[in-house]
């Protein structure tokens, strides 16, 4: 068993499981309570256990490896994974990079990529720190105080690109693609951290990223002189490797960290995403510094800029996967 158990631990289960896990809490004195989008919650001494529509389980609290270990897995699971995780997989372990970025979707603010470096020091020192994807880390001061700890973790080597507002667009236009400026960035990450190759030990044995692009030589063509010897692996949910989620949070600790200097440097409160109040805070933008600053703090080519403006927007363009013929030979 590890010597530090613990705190959050988070899992998928079906219809009949979750019945199992309902009926158990309800028998073992188990205190429920309402949380919004759950099907049920309950708290019981140092654990809580919140089951979620989407069918995903999240266990926290000091009493988590405890309940893994003696009522998730063997009487509702029937499987033991806590504690012989690197065991049962050793690539848990392995020497990699994990690659993300934050700002994309986001009409304010800059695009930010980050690259991290682990080995397997550095994964076990993270065992109870509750890095995780930083989409579901529910604060910006967490996301500061994550960053934090990664950047000073020893042994773990990191590198992030941040891509200011101007440069995007000029970048934008120049690559005619998010995906194309995307696969850049990550090249231009990875050649950093491999620069810092010297502080990594053992070396590095692969990258890994989400794979947003749906040809992955995206960025394999992207890769630079020092990149093109690494593995590089793209896969959908990477942020569930502890690598990629610890990038991802630097990613969003530099976006937020920069979208408030925004805010700061031209009195005004840029909102996250793109939503009404995002439209809204364009259109206060351009009433009071003209359509012709847009491109200093916002992502010209989003439909926002359009809208903002009052220009009409073109057409949607329906997304279709691509068919594969079959050929029927004789």
């Amino acid at each position: 068993m590890p010597t530090n158990p613990v705190t959050a631990h988070t899992c998928k289960l079906d219809d009949v499981q979750s019945a199992h896990l309902h009926q158990h809490l309800k028998e073992n004195g188990w205190e429920f309570r309402e949380v919004p989008y759950a099907r049920f919650a309950g708290q019981k001494e140092k654990t809580n256990v919140v089951f979620y529509e989407s069918g995903k389980l999240v266990v926290q609290g000091k009493g988590t490896s405890e309940f893994v270990e003696f009522v998730l897995e063997p009487l509702i699971l029937r499987e033991a994974k806590v504690g012989y995780e690197e065991i049962l997989d050793p690539e848990l372990l392995a020497p990699r990079l994990g690659i993300d970025e934050s700002g994309k979707g986001d009409f304010f603010g800059p695009l930010c990529i980050a690259g991290v470096y682990v080995n397997a020091s550095v994964i076990n020192a993270w065992k109870a720190s509750g890095i995780r994807d930083s989409k579901s880390v529910g604060s910006d001061r967490k996301i500061m105080d994550l960053a934090n700890l990664i950047v000073n973790t020893p042994g773990c080597v990191t590198s992030v690109v941040p891509i200011g507002n101007e440069a995007y667009n000029r970048l934008y236009d120049k690559f005619k693609s998010v995906n194309s400026l995307l696969a850049w960035g990550h090249a231009r990450v990875i050649e950093n951290l491999l620069s810092q190759k010297t502080r990594m030990n053992p070396s590095p044995i692969r990258a890994i990223s989400d794979q947003f692009a749906s040809n992955k030589a995206t960025v394999s063509k992207a890769l630079m002189e020092l990149g093109r010897d690494l593995e590089l692996v793209q896969r959908h949910k990477a942020e569930e490797d502890i690598a990629v989620a610890a990038a991802s949070i630097l990613a969003r600790a530099e976006f937020v960290t920069r979208l408030n200097q925004l805010s700061k440097s031209w009195s005004l409160v840029f909102p996250k995403g793109a939503s009404a109040s995002v439209d809204a805070a364009a259109k206060t933008f351009i009433s009071t510094h003209g359509a012709g600053e847009l491109s200093k703090v916002s992502k010209i080519h989003f439909r926002t800029a359009l809208r903002a403006q009052g220009l009409p927007e073109p057409a949607k363009v329906e997304w279709k996967r691509a068919v594969k013929k079959k050929t029927i030979t004789p």
